[in-house]
């Protein structure tokens, strides 16, 4: 009774704000323990935040985040290239308390027994405001790109979504520009790309049919046997990468110079992730929870409180006239904490 729901989701916001402070010590400072009917005192047993915490799940918190994130996405009407917002999608994982259930659920990554079972997590972050739109994330066993097919659809119509080259893959980048009118994806070409010139619109800029892997075929028997993308490349080839791969065809429209220069704005998910890591969590990215939905809680509180910081900046920036960029996220996390 002096721990309800409600009060439970602002302990796990809490959590994710206050990485270098014991839980207790989070729903205390917080005064968030009801007081008691006779006695007025706010004080509940530690056993108690972890009942707390099991009555009220992880599934919630995933609501909660999802349903602000679509909401905060739907009000970004900036776009950022030739009409399209500007998305990317990469990943990052997490460790997690060796407990059984956890090890059991997550597994250790590689195959092999590492000091702490890990998460695997994938986002789609919007380059301009570094606020996460969507998220999938799970088990380390599962691949990247299983976990990013968890991320279709949630890329709106008129987007240019920047990937790593890890996440070629007929079936998600079919499937992704599929979904929404204009949405569209650009990655860096793999060196060894089987494919056959269909039309070439320039010295470094052609038309390209790929063919589509048997085992991919087995797997998702709706795919085709081939599939077509722009292949554009550089004069000189910046370090490994020599170029890239888009679903945006028309040389007019979309010029090869601008492609070239656009996939770079994609490093903007890994500063997303600095902060969260760095900042947010003071570099500890062991999580604390020892159940896997206590992990799944908790992450989706990290979450939620990073983006609660990203929003915060970017209505700053907007009042300021200045990119979201120009705001210190350490600053903005601060002057949370204090306020919070």
């Amino acid at each position: 009774r002096k721990l309800p729901a409600e009060q439970v989701v602002w302990l796990v916001l809490g959590m994710g704000l206050y990485r270098n402070r014991s839980i207790a010590d989070v729903c205390d400072k917080l005064s968030l323990v009801m007081p008691a009917a006779d006695t007025g005192l706010r004080r509940v047993a530690p056993s108690a935040l972890t009942q707390a915490r099991e009555r009220l799940g992880s599934a919630p918190l995933r609501y909660l985040f999802l349903s602000s994130a679509q909401t905060w996405a739907d009000q970004e009407t900036r776009a950022d290239f030739h009409g399209l917002k500007l998305l990317s999608v990469d990943g990052t994982v997490f460790q997690v308390p060796d407990s059984n259930a956890n090890a059991a659920y997550f597994g250790y990554p590689n195959s092999g027994r590492n000091a702490y079972p890990t998460l695997t997590l994938v986002s789609l972050l919007s380059v301009h405001s570094h606020l996460l739109w969507d998220v999938a994330f799970g088990p380390s066993r599962v691949g990247e790109v299983s976990h990013a097919q968890q991320l279709v659809g949630s890329a709106p119509a008129a987007s240019l979504t920047l990937f790593d080259r890890c996440y070629f893959s007929a079936g998600l980048l079919l499937a992704w520009q599929q979904q929404q009118p204009d949405c569209h994806w650009l990655m860096p070409v793999k060196n060894k790309l089987r494919h056959t010139v269909i039309e070439q619109y320039g010295p470094h800029d052609c038309l390209v049919e790929m063919p589509v892997s048997p085992q991919a075929r087995r797997q998702q028997p709706h795919l085709p046997a081939t599939w077509q993308a722009r292949l554009i490349t550089y004069a000189d080839p910046q370090g490994a990468i020599r170029g890239f791969l888009t679903s945006l065809m028309d040389p007019d429209a979309y010029p090869l110079a601008d492609l070239l220069n656009v996939y770079w704005q994609r490093w903007e998910i890994e500063q997303g992730y600095g902060e969260i890591k760095r900042q947010q969590l003071t570099n500890e990215t062991l999580l604390r929870s020892q159940t896997p939905d206590g992990i799944e809680q908790e992450m989706w509180g990290i979450l939620l409180a990073y983006n609660l910081i990203r929003l915060e900046i970017t209505r700053i920036a907007s009042d300021a006239d200045v990119p979201p960029q120009r705001i210190s996220f350490v600053m903005a996390l601060r002057y949370i904490q204090d306020e919070f």
